[in-house]
């Protein structure tokens, strides 16, 4: 597998700067391919810009901070189900920010209790982040497996507990998954069996996104009667590029398009 490394810095609006190691594969351009065989096999500035705009969104969000050079930390308060949540940042990943497609999935689930009751059920997140989706699922009375890499799951674990406890009818779990990796071997099928799996802008320029479908298919597979929510902001021709990947891949309907904040909820089930 071949990759391209650029350790990019980038300095947003008012002069801060954001510093991460940007990688890029040649297998993410050829995935797209499989999709779609009219996109050029090639690579350009398009990923640096791409960073950047992500660079610049977590940026404008927590352009309150003043980021130490070691380690920022930052606070988002909500209130969903009935209770206060208050979750803790980090800007040192993209992972432990929240994004809109989180807020977005949390507001629906809380408005359509009636016609998608997460009570009693079991649900699996996959790319939690900072647990915010796995929390409101939670208080929504779901039995909640919250999922991401392991250098996520220190904040992610802290956010859980400190959100359910005492609150919700089933003690969340976390476990860590990366995509596409020994899904068989840690989540073997029928055992692990989830009635719904929560993906929330889980979409963006990285280099997993075949491995993140990959993800999908292993949970959301023929004869599970799993349905899969997904919402993401639409912020890049690569994540429009997925999306019809995603659509061609599942049966899959449009729920909500929230032209404003450019974020959509799809609900998915497998192809029989």
């Amino acid at each position: 597998m071949r990759y391209c490394h650029h350790l990019s810095s980038f300095r947003i609006a008012d002069g801060k700067s954001f510093r991460f190691l940007l990688k890029v594969d040649l297998p993410h351009c050829s995935f797209m391919q499989k999709c779609n065989p009219t996109i050029p096999l090639t690579l350009s500035s398009t990923a640096l810009i791409d960073q950047k705009v992500m660079a610049g969104e977590a940026l404008d969000r927590r352009n309150i901070w003043e980021p130490s050079v070691y380690y920022a930390l930052g606070k988002e308060s909500f209130y969903f189900a009935g209770h206060d949540i208050s979750i803790r940042e980090s800007m040192d990943t993209y992972g432990a920010l929240i994004w809109p497609g989180a807020i977005a999935l949390c507001q629906f689930l809380e408005n359509n209790q009636q016609q998608m009751s997460l009570m009693d059920k079991a649900v699996l997140e996959i790319g939690a982040g900072t647990g915010l989706l796995s929390i409101v699922a939670s208080l929504l009375g779901a039995w909640v497996t919250a999922t991401d890499l392991p250098d996520i799951l220190s904040n992610l674990t802290f956010n859980l507990l400190r959100n359910t406890k005492g609150r919700s009818r089933y003690t969340p779990q976390v476990a860590a998954l990366a995509w596409g990796q020994d899904l068989g071997r840690d989540f073997p099928y029928p055992f692990y069996h989830y009635d719904y799996v929560l993906a929330a802008d889980v979409v963006y320029h990285h280099d997993c996104l075949e491995e993140l479908l990959e993800t999908m298919h292993h949970f959301c597979r023929p004869g599970s009667r799993t349905t899969l929510l997904w919402a993401n902001k639409i912020r890049f021709q690569s994540d429009l590029r997925f999306t019809e990947c995603f659509k061609s891949s599942f049966d899959s309907t449009l729920l909500v398009e929230l032209p404003q904040q450019e974020v959509r909820i799809y609900k998915a089930t497998a192809k029989a």
